[in-house]
């Protein structure tokens, strides 16, 4: 920090502790120089302080400092000009504290604050380099000349010092190349690397060496190769880019395709100049299984193109590249009643010995089950075929190939194609399909007769689509024909109903369009059978009388086809018109116009049936009316005519005759009105005498009843007054009697509670004592088992102590004085008193000396075991 200036007779003075240093500029001379602490500095008139107190320098282990424009301190000397070497760069490291000359700069900051420009020195740790560029020519610690803008690295483990003629650009670590991996560079320009390999600029390698890699430091890298695992299953295809040695040490020319397995190495890292095209699973193929491989690999490892192998399981392989597979097939398994249709590629020959057989390209043939079959390579596989089971009125429709004739197959069968045989299918007309659909007849639902084909609807043709290559069948109405047309043959036949009709390949139905409706429309109906009748048709037919009144007239008429069956002429006549129904309303509506034309409109409305039916049948020879019209074109017969309504078509005369109708009707419900009221009237006098001579009736009773009314009140007035003493003497009595009772009932419970109480308590008590005799008689027990096992140990124990004694041992306790015998008898834990008795006790010694003379220590211990 700056230090105060003292002014000291006309000069300043200047304090400078130690540690501390200023620059002093001599304004005579233009030289600074440094005056270094601690001492008092006086300024003189021709000098200057430039830099105030600044402390000195000091690097800490660990760190360095650059200073800018140095001073040759070699050859300084104290009061002589120094030389500063401008433009460059001086490094110091840990020293001792050092001040700033002139000129001297320590980063950006002032030499007061010069902490912030001191740096650590840079630590390069192991598996790591630090990367320096030349900034000027210079040879370096190792002796190796730079040159400007040449970079090169230094490994770790080391604190690198840095020097001025250097420049640190970055640290790098290590890449760690894990087993089976490789690391990628590439070389950014021409050197030797640590395996004193030449390097150019752009060349690309691998390094497979396990472990931590520092990459030269004109290397760079690219990326970190993983290997591909090799399973069983797992294969790669490796594209060569240039000619080149794989890592498994085959050559491989430019643009060569190879495969590698796991039988060549479990892991596989492509070179630099090899792409991997893709991964491939290994084909498998069961017992069931077979495929055809195309441009099959030969023996020298090149594709055969355009061949083929077939290749059947259970096996298992690889796709070699080049090759290819449609798809995996299963064996052909044929069983009873299926087969399998072939047709040979190419000429060879089927079968072996005398089965042989030549097969020329084309040829198609059959082989049926049961059995298993893999075609070879030489045949395709047109189709497989089953036995189609056809029922009773089914069918197919089948081609011979060969001669292109088609014909019908019925059943009931089970019926396999043969080789030169195809189904084929038979189209029929959409307004065919749409009427099998519907049983036989399309049209508007307000039609009648349409419901009557309901009951020839076929479930299965609702269910989808008609399958057209079986047998076209349908179920013909009962009373009905159904035409049948055959285009090859020329000519027709009709089936007549209940019956099934079938269609050859070759014929079809003739479809009736017949009208429909009222009045009658042409082709509201379509239909397959023609109805037989006996029917009936009803139309509106207009009619104008000879007084020019043009009517409505409704009518229905019953109608039948007449059919000789069996005779083809007569069969085919019925179907000679197509519109039977418009047909035959025309010709009615021509006769009644006819006849109504020459009739007054008072004539026809008074004999419309006569007129009509007569128009319509026709009169005999004698005026008669027919019973019956037959139309000889289609043998239709007319046998009624039924007149429904008529109405005038003219609306003035319609209102007419409706207000005339409606004035006969006022008319007639006026009489009928009036009658009623006089009916009316006369029931009412009627009732009304009735009535009151029923209330005369009623008022007569009425008075009855209230007499004897009066009588009843009497008599229950006297009841009432002797019943209720008697009822309240009844009611004191029955009070008394229910309190006694509830008294005695009371004490009846308290003597049965009390004898519950005791015997409860009795109870209690007995199994108390039970209890308590219980627990008693277990610690008797207890202590009876106590003092037993004890006396047995106590036996047990003094048995022991005696058997341990010999003779020699208990004779000399017997001939010791007698304080000594019990002093020993007491160390071996014995009493020397022995109950032989309940009363008398014995002395063991005196026992022990009698016995010693004529007994054996055996007969001693026996003795004394015993007692």
């Amino acid at each position: 920090m700056a230090r105060p200036v003292v002014n000291q007779g006309g000069g300043s003075m200047v304090r400078v502790l130690p540690l501390e240093y200023v620059h002093i500029l001599d304004k005579t001379t233009n030289v600074t120089s440094v005056e270094e602490g601690p001492q008092t500095v006086i300024l003189q008139a021709h000098q200057e302080l430039v830099v105030t107190a600044a402390p000195f320098v000091v690097v800490p282990p660990g760190y360095y400092c650059r200073i800018l424009n140095p001073v040759d301190r070699s050859k300084y000397e104290k009061g002589e000009p120094c030389v500063v070497k401008f433009g460059q760069v001086d490094i110091r490291f840990h020293s001792e504290p050092f001040a700033l000359y002139p000129g001297e700069q320590l980063g950006n900051s002032s030499p007061h604050d010069y902490k912030k420009d001191l740096r650590k020195l840079p630590i390069v740790k192991a598996n790591q380099a630090i990367v320096l560029e030349a900034t000027v020519d210079h040879t370096d610690d190792t002796g190796t000349e730079r040159v400007t803008g040449e970079q090169w690295q230094i490994p770790g483990p080391k604190t690198h010092k840095p020097t001025p003629e250097t420049k640190i650009l970055r640290t790098v670590d290590a890449n760690v190349i894990h087993p089976g991996h490789a690391l990628h560079l590439k070389a950014k320009e021409d050197f030797t690397d640590a395996e004193d390999v030449d390097r150019v600029t752009g060349e690309e390698w691998l390094v497979k060496r396990e472990g931590a890699y520092l990459p030269h430091v004109h290397a760079e890298v690219v990326q970190v190769v993983a290997p591909y695992v090799l399973a069983d299953t797992i294969a790669l295809y490796v594209h060569a880019k240039r000619q080149l040695v794989d890592a498994l040490g085959k050559e491989r020319c430019a643009g060569e395709l190879y495969m590698v397995t796991n039988k060549d190495t479990d892991s596989y890292v492509p070179g630099v100049s090899e792409d991997i095209i893709k991964s491939i699973k290994k084909t498998v193929l069961t017992s069931q299984q077979y495929c055809v491989v195309h441009d099959p690999v030969d023996a020298d490892g090149h594709n055969k193109l355009g061949g083929r192998e077939l290749r059947v399981g259970p096996s298992s392989f690889f796709l070699c590249p080049g090759e290819r597979i449609d798809k995996v097939e299963a064996v052909h398994i044929l069983g009873d009643d299926e087969a399998i249709l072939l047709q040979a590629r190419e000429e060879f020959t089927d079968g072996k010995g005398d089965e042989a057989k030549k097969r020329l390209p084309g040829d198609v043939w059959m082989i049926r089950g049961p059995r298993d079959f893999i075609p070879c390579i030489e045949i395709a596989v047109v189709e497989t075929r089953k036995a189609i089971p056809l029922g009773k009125n089914e069918g197919l429709y089948v081609r011979e190939t060969q001669s292109g004739k088609v014909r019908t197959v019925l059943g009931p069968q089970s019926y396999l194609l043969t080789a030169t045989e195809q189904l084929i299918e038979k189209p029929l007309p959409k307004e065919v399909e749409a009427m099998l659909k519907s049983g036989g007849g399309i049209g508007d639902e307000s039609i009648r007769k349409v419901a009557y084909f309901e009951s020839s609807v076929d479930p299965a043709l609702l269910s989808g689509k008609r399958d057209t290559t079986r047998l076209v069948t349908y179920k013909c109405p009962h009373n009905t024909a159904v035409q049948v047309y055959d285009y090859q043959r020329q000519r027709a036949r009709v089936v007549f109903g209940p019956d099934l009709v079938t269609l050859g390949f070759h014929e079809n139905f003739n479809i009736l369009s017949l009208s429909a409706g009222k009045p009658k429309k042409e082709g509201a109906l379509k239909s397959l059978a023609l109805m037989l009748g006996p029917d009936f048709t009803t139309d509106v037919i207009e009619v104008e009388t000879s007084d020019h009144a043009r009517l409505s007239v409704k009518l229905a008429f019953n109608n039948h086809f007449e059919v000789e069956r069996g005779n083809m002429e007569s069969e085919a006549k019925i179907f000679a018109v197509p519109d039977f129904i418009g047909f035959a309303c025309r010709q009615v509506g021509s006769r009644i116009r006819g006849a109504v034309a020459q009739v007054s409109f008072d004539e026809f409305h008074r004999n419309s049936q006569r007129v009509i039916r007569t128009a319509v049948l026709g009169v005999d020879e004698d005026g008669k009316v027919l019973s019956s019209l037959k139309f000889d074109s289609n043998n239709l017969v007319i046998t009624s005519v039924d007149i429904q309504s008529i109405e005038p078509c003219d609306a003035r005369m319609r209102d007419s005759l409706t207000k005339s109708v409606q004035m006969a009707i006022e008319i007639a419900t006026s009489s009928v009105e009036r009658s009623a009221k006089h009916d009316a009237a006369r029931v009412d006098q009627k009732a009304r005498g009735h009535l009151e001579r029923q209330n005369l009736q009623n008022e007569k009773l009425a008075e009855e009843a209230r007499k004897e009314l009066y009588e009843l009140q009497a008599e229950s007035a006297a009841v009432e007054s002797s019943g209720q003493a008697k009822a309240e003497a009844s009611a004191q009595a029955e009070r008394l009697l229910i309190e006694g009772q509830s008294e005695i009932d009371g004490a009846r419970l308290r003597a049965e509670a009390a004898e519950i109480e005791h015997a409860a308590e009795l109870g209690a008590r007995v199994q108390a004592q039970e209890a308590e005799v219980q627990y008693q008689k277990a610690l008797n027990e207890m202590q009876i088992t106590r003092a037993k096992e004890e006396m047995a140990i106590e036996i047990g124990r003094f048995s022991n102590t005696v058997g341990s004694l010999d003779g020699e041992t208990l004779a000399a306790i017997a001939t010791a004085p007698p304080d000594e015998k019990a002093r020993l008898m007491k160390a071996i834990g014995l009493n020397p008193n022995v109950m032989t008795g309940s009363k008398n006790p014995l002395d063991m010694f005196s026992f022990a000396e009698s016995e010693k003379g004529g007994r054996s220590v055996a007969g001693s211990r026996s003795s004394l075991l015993s007692g």
